[in-house]
């Protein structure tokens, strides 16, 4: 009986445009340890632990509906304020989260890249995939004040869209994941980047409808926003489940395509980087 082993070559020669599924693949144990990791690692020295992924959205709720709802009067397009801040809370939070840690995958973990071998978009994918864990709790405390509002008011108009939810998802964590890979290639050699993108996170998000409606900004200024690739995300996330907001499908469209693009390029230079970041790192 013959007992052929699997030849394999690792060799750094491979296209710009290149994304080896399979390979990524055949290292999915790895993926899970690395999920697996991030999410006991960082709760296992707090006392409440997972809780905090409940807790958080919704203190930052109440802020937002003290600050943004009660105090600055910003409208919320006849939606309830919980409603409409915890929804907008609950989406950023995973593109946020996903984007901060993509964009430092190679800084911080240096070492490991350093000592053994394995695909190297394993861990921006581990990264996304872990903030999706903490997505799926938050989204279903959302999911029980829906139902609240739903069952005994009628201030909400849910409709067939919020069978796209997936979609948005994915749209979103394919943007985050393009833009980390990006950033965390640009982070190798040029450190400084670092701190803008924290700023410059803060400052996204106020270009993104997450704490207004869109109809709430002037006609002038709107523009700005209908730039910003995330507004169709969630203009079409709070129409799907509140049934209000300014959303268009064509929209939605022309952020999907902006979207790939920077995946594109994210890939473009994430896999330029990988060959050599040791040497800058």
């Amino acid at each position: 009986m013959n007992n052929q082993e699997e030849s394999y070559f690792i060799t750094s020669e491979h296209k710009v445009l290149e994304l080896d599924f399979k390979e990524v693949w055949r290292y999915r144990d790895l993926l899970g340890l690395l999920v697996k990791r991030d999410f006991i690692t960082f709760y296992k020295q707090t006392i409440l632990g997972p809780l905090w992924f409940i807790i958080q959205p919704l203190l930052t709720t109440i802020i937002y509906i003290i600050l943004f709802g009660n105090i600055a009067k910003i409208g919320t397009d006849g939606s309830p304020q919980i409603l409409f801040y915890l929804s907008s809370i609950t989406i950023w939070n995973y593109f946020s989260e996903s984007l901060t840690k993509t964009s430092s995958v190679f800084t911080a973990n240096s070492g490991m890249f350093g000592k053994v071998y394995f695909p190297r978009l394993i861990m921006p994918l581990s990264i996304v995939t872990s903030a999706l864990m903490k997505f799926a709790v938050q989204f279903g405390v959302f999911i029980l004040v829906f139902f609240y509002y739903f069952i005994f008011t009628k201030s909400i108009h849910p409709n067939l869209w919020v069978l796209f939810t997936p979609v948005l998802i994915f749209l979103m964590a394919v943007f985050a994941l393009g833009l980390g890979m990006i950033f965390s290639s640009l982070t190798t050699k040029y450190k400084d980047l670092t701190f803008l993108l924290a700023f410059g996170i803060q400052l996204f998000m106020y270009l993104t409808p997450v704490v207004y409606p869109i109809s709430a900004l002037p006609e002038k200024y709107r523009f700005l926003v209908y730039a910003n690739p995330l507004s169709p995300i969630f203009e079409c996330f709070r129409y799907a489940y509140l049934g209000t907001g300014n959303f268009q499908l064509s929209s939605l469209l022309w952020s999907s395509i902006f979207i790939f693009l920077i995946l594109i390029l994210g890939t473009v230079i994430f896999n330029k980087v990988e060959k050599s970041f040791m040497d800058t790192v």
